[in-house]
């Protein structure tokens, strides 16, 4: 088959739309339209400008000129601080998970996290039923009110009283949402709008907190400074009332976090270390560059430099303004049926918080309640915004050589277009987040492998089990994808992820998305 009849063939996801009888008057709360309409308006130009810079700076990095560290100015000369607030002096661990499973959400928020985040991104499908679910959730979790139906003990459960801070993470910039007006909307605006116009502060035991994604520059603090503020005003509230984090999910933002923390000083408490998502935007930045052809995923060490030396570098940034620095997700899942595995993940678990701790980050990422205690027990304090390392480079190398890291194989080739499919396969059945061989899976990995894929196909430099290279061609790719698809549809152990229907959709998207480069983490 020919490249030119597969790109034809092929096509990529589709915008996120209500169904065809959505009706905006029945199925949004009474007023929001009308509350969403001039924010629309005001904050839609922006969002096309900012678009269209990632734009450029990608077209830049792939033409030669990468992103590097900016000349200081005002931002980071002077000595802005800020006063973190007591709430949430304590974030050793943040449990995340799809906002739109609420038994899920009722059981992270009983788990003794310090803190939770609830996903409408990367591990909540972008379909309008699973976002309007989990804005539901959301809103019930916020108010304590949020139950599910426990099966096994025949009783409803709900949300135990707890410390634990509640934070929302937003469909990032880069999502459109169609179906609103005649112009589809930011999804950002949507999801964040749709929050501040329900929720009742009163209800609240800490103010209304979100997780921002995604973001490419410190430009794009300003515009979500501004929509903290005019929603704020639209509420009444003070301005800077809205707090957030914020997720360091691309390399270009790597080297202005200073910047973007200065942007939102009158909200921002800290940053996050969104590592899977990072490599994947790695990937992206070095596409036309030979020698950052990465290697397989799982020959990549947690402490490779790329990713130590920001993770160095972030909480010394943080803890000079005051702020948090939160560590990555570890994605190997711990078990209850399975004591080997269940050992191997909690393991893992523990040497990589450690080394999170160590490198001076106040918390990291966990995904299953199980993970909770081992997690907090690695940071030595409720947070080490004492730790300081003025030691460190202020401008390390954050695209140090890759050579000799690890593995490029034909088996990894496999493997990826083996995951890819069955993570489309797992959206196409209503699930953001997959449990893959032990792995809990997101949009982060099929991003990461989809880019690693077409690295492949640009420059090749894979070896066979024997050494031999082997060329990495679309024909190539083709027959992976048929070989890898009728090993799923053929091995009974595949067959409760999904009907053989879903599974073949999910490889013509996601080989499409691979042929066509569509790297966009959606």
């Amino acid at each position: 088959m020919t490249t030119a009849f597969i790109s034809e063939q092929l096509t990529g996801f589709r915008i996120n739309t209500p169904p065809a009888d959505f009706r905006p008057e029945k199925d949004l709360p009474a007023g929001f339209l009308e509350f969403l309409a001039p924010l629309h308006h005001k904050f839609s130009p922006a969002r096309a400008e900012l678009i269209t810079e990632r734009r450029q700076a990608l077209e830049d990095s792939h033409a030669g000129e990468k992103p590097v560290h900016r000349y200081p100015g005002p931002a980071v000369r002077n000595g802005w601080r800020i006063e973190l607030p007591e709430w949430c002096q304590d974030q050793r661990n943040q449990m995340t998970g799809p906002a739109d499973d609420a038994e899920l959400v009722v059981k992270m928020l009983n788990s003794g996290a310090p803190g939770v985040m609830l996903d409408l991104e990367d591990s909540t499908v972008n379909e309008w039923e699973h976002q309007r679910l989990g804005t539901e959730n959301i809103m019930a979790a916020l108010r304590g009110t949020l139950t599910y139906a426990d099966k096994k003990r025949d009783q409803v459960v709900g949300i135990k009283p707890s410390s634990t801070v509640i934070w929302i993470r937003p469909r990032g910039l880069h999502i459109q949402q169609a179906g609103i007006f005649e112009q589809p909307t930011q999804a950002s605006l949507f999801d964040v709008a749709r929050i501040v116009y329900s929720v009742d502060p009163a209800e609240l035991k800490h103010p209304l907190c979100f997780y921002i994604p995604k973001s490419e520059s410190a430009d794009e603090a300003l515009w979500w400074r501004d929509l903290f503020q005019t929603l704020a005003e639209a509420r009444g509230w003070p301005k800077d009332y809205i707090k957030c984090m914020a997720l360091v999910e691309s390399h270009p933002l790597a080297f202005q976090m200073e910047e973007f923390l200065y942007n939102l000083r009158d909200h921002i408490l800290g940053l996050n270390l969104g590592r899977w998502d990072y490599m994947a935007s790695l990937i992206d930045f070095n596409l036309t560059d030979p020698d950052w052809v990465l290697p397989d995923r799982n020959t990549i060490p947690h402490d490779v430099a790329f990713f130590q030396n920001l993770r160095e570098l972030m909480p010394e940034v943080c803890h000079k303004r005051g702020m948090l620095a939160i560590g990555g997700m570890t994605a190997l899942y711990p078990s209850r049926t399975d004591a080997e595995l269940n050992g191997r993940a909690l393991e893992v678990l523990k040497k990589d918080k450690k080394n999170e701790a160590v490198c001076g980050m106040d918390g990291a990422w966990t995904g299953h309640p199980d993970q909770n205690q081992i997690a907090i027990e690695q940071f030595p304090s409720p947070n080490q915004l004492h730790a300081r390392a003025p030691q460190l480079e202020r401008y390390p190398n954050l695209r140090p050589s890759i050579s000799g890291v690890g593995q490029r194989t034909v088996a990894g080739t496999r493997a990826a277009v083996k995951t890819v499919i069955r993570y489309r396969n797992g959206v196409l059945n209503g699930r953001g987040a997959s449990l893959l061989d032990g792995y809990m899976e997101d949009l982060a990995t099929d991003r990461i492998y989809r880019l690693m894929l077409a690295q492949r196909l640009r420059h090749g430099r894979v070896g066979d089990e024997s050494g031999e290279f082997v060329p990495h061609t679309p024909e190539l790719l083709h027959r992976i994808f048929d070989e890898e698809l009728d090993q799923l549809l053929s091995d009974s152990k595949y067959a409760d992820e999904g009907t053989p229907d879903t599974f073949r959709e999910a490889r013509r998207i996601a080989e499409a998305m691979v042929l066509r480069e569509e790297f966009n983490p959606i």
